[in-house]
């Protein structure tokens, strides 16, 4: 078989034997009834969603950090009363609780799917309730995956649920290889948080034999099934080639020539320090705090949320951790707050700083936590709202920051308007934090959960380094830092265009850190310059890339 090519989402390299993961949806007949008595089928589907619940949490306690979050915001699904009245009244009308299950969780999918973007990407973790469930109804097997193996094997399936991932670790996955999904994916969030090489949106990945042997590299793409002996003794070589090198740059982020550029993490909630400081981040460049707030019915308390962000804030004494105030919206809804006007296209609707404004007890709340918190701790707490497209948004936010009592507050760019006029939002605001994620996605009209268009999502686009340029150049010219904390940032080869561009600091997903430091250390400042100004004057994203290695030498010892 020949090779395959996908998106490398985490880097290394994975070789194994081929455990191809085949979900066959059972479907129960249409003309599935039940025995007569509506009131004991209703409650054995009330029965078993709520098993179904309970286990995606109690994978989740065992998993922690990101895995937990995306496992108990499965569960609220599991338990969603729209979709429990909707099952009661299949079968009520005579259906099988199984039928009824498959039917409207059917019905619900189309909902999702038709709403794109975050909606869109929940449709796979609906579907993986539903098979549980229907097995569990059956009697069939429930859907996994081996816990053990006799050696690490390559998972490949046509797309991930996080259930099947997230107890999985480096020493039974060699890497992750799926058809769908795209770097924001579920599985590429968890694959880099195992530190656990995974090639996405791979067309042909599922008809790899069951068995055969696979050699995946994370960082290109590359997928080859049946690698001769000298294929992989050559990748095996160069991995721990990278290794050593990796493990002698230590200390802050700087270049060979001594400029420093801190080096952060992000993450998802206080779960996620432990891997932050096992990979030398010097603070926190991006704390989500979603979690406190989605997939439940009544707002966090203001004890919750303190003891959430002081949790964060004391593993980095004199360190800095720059806080993201809510990103919520039609995207991302919140159940406890008045049902939203729905939106045709929830990506440019009521959503980040826009939904704050429009319910600022959110906000006073948030700030409020974050102030207490940062007086009983030496981090120095910074604070940054999302979704920000005008300096007059800007000032507002800073404005209401300053009263609740933090001195530091900045926005992410990731609109372009706010990329085009930063030396504007630079005057009111006291730094940036680049968002290269969502600026792609507003940038190209591409929608950052769609595989198909992930060509369009790729950093090294050149239109999107001149929006970054433009944001590094307004905080400049007002004496401002301009971080970047998009998936750009892990990118050790980006990672130094970046600095070149103008950019302060780069923020990660932790595993990241350590090729990043170890780019940076082998570069001096002016190679990085000279790497974005090549950038700059490419027409493609591939010819970017390449243009800028050319001025990087330091590269070829990372095998990248």
């Amino acid at each position: 078989m020949t090779a395959l090519t996908g998106v490398g989402v985490s880097p290394g390299i994975g070789f194994g034997p081929a455990y191809v993961l085949a979900r066959e949806t059972p479907v129960p007949p249409s003309d599935a009834r039940h025995g007569g008595d509506a009131q004991a089928e209703r409650a054995r589907a009330a029965r078993v969603l709520e098993q179904v619940a309970a286990d995606l949490e109690e994978r989740g306690v065992r998993a922690g950090g990101e895995a937990q979050e995306i496992l108990n915001a499965q569960a609220m699904m599991a338990r969603d009363p729209g979709l429990a009245t909707g099952v009661a009244a299949l079968i009520d009308a005579g259906g099988s609780a199984a039928r009824a299950v498959y039917e409207e969780f059917g019905r619900y999918r189309e909902l999702l799917v038709g709403a794109g973007g975050y909606l869109g990407e929940r449709a796979a973790d609906l579907d993986d309730i539903r098979d549980r469930a229907i097995a569990l109804l059956e009697g069939l097997p429930m859907p996994g995956l081996p816990s053990q193996a006799a050696e690490p094997y390559v998972l490949v399936a046509r797309d991930l649920a996080p259930a099947d991932t997230a107890l999985l670790s480096a020493d039974v996955v060699a890497a992750f290889v799926t058809e769908q999904g795209g770097p924001t994916s579920h599985t590429a969030i968890l694959a880099r948080a195992m530190g656990v090489p995974a090639v996405v949106a791979c067309p042909g990945a599922t008809s790899i034999s069951p068995g055969a042997p696979v050699l995946v590299d994370g960082a290109s793409g590359l997928v080859r099934p049946a690698p001769s002996e000298e294929e992989v003794t050559t990748a095996r070589n160069a991995a721990s080639a990278r290794e050593a090198v990796l493990a002698a740059a230590t200390g802050p982020g700087m270049t060979s020539d001594g400029h420093a550029v801190p080096l952060l993490a992000n993450i998802g909630g206080p779960r996620d320090v432990d891997a932050a400081l096992k990979y030398g981040a010097e603070g926190i460049g991006l704390y989500r705090t979603e979690f406190l707030f989605l997939d439940r019915t009544s707002a966090p308390s203001d004890e919750e949320q303190e003891a959430a962000y002081l949790d964060v804030l004391n593993a980095f004494p004199g360190g800095r951790v720059v806080v993201r105030t809510l990103d919520a919206g039609a995207d991302k809804p919140l159940a406890f707050l008045p049902p939203q006007e729905e939106e045709p296209n929830p990506a440019l609707g009521q959503r980040g700083l826009r939904l704050l404004r429009a319910y600022p007890q959110i906000l006073n709340a948030q700030l409020g936590a974050l102030a207490r918190a940062a007086a009983k701790s030496s981090a120095k707490l910074q604070v940054m709202a999302p979704m920000v497209a005008t300096a007059e948004e800007t000032a507002w936010y800073v404005a209401v920051c300053r009263e609740a009592g933090l001195p530091s507050a900045g926005v992410m760019i990731e609109i372009p308007s706010a990329a085009l006029r930063a030396s504007d939002l630079a005057a009111e605001a006291d730094f940036f934090s680049l968002g290269t994620n969502d600026l792609a996605q507003y940038t190209f009209a591409a929608d950052r959960q769609v595989g198909t268009l992930t060509a369009l999502q790729d950093a090294w686009q050149p239109a999107l380094l001149d929006l970054v340029a433009l944001a590094a150049t307004g905080a400049a010219e007002r004496g401002r830092p301009c971080g970047v904390c998009g998936e750009a940032a892990g990118d050790p080869v980006l990672a130094c265009v970046l600095v070149g561009l103008g950019v302060t600091s780069l923020s990660m997903g932790a595993p990241a850190l350590p090729a990043v430091r170890a780019a940076l250390s082998r570069h001096t400042r002016e190679q990085c310059l000279l790497a974005a100004q090549a950038a700059l004057t490419a027409v493609s994203a591939p010819e970017a890339r390449e243009a800028a290695r050319s001025h990087l030498p330091g590269l070829a010892g990372l095998a990248l």
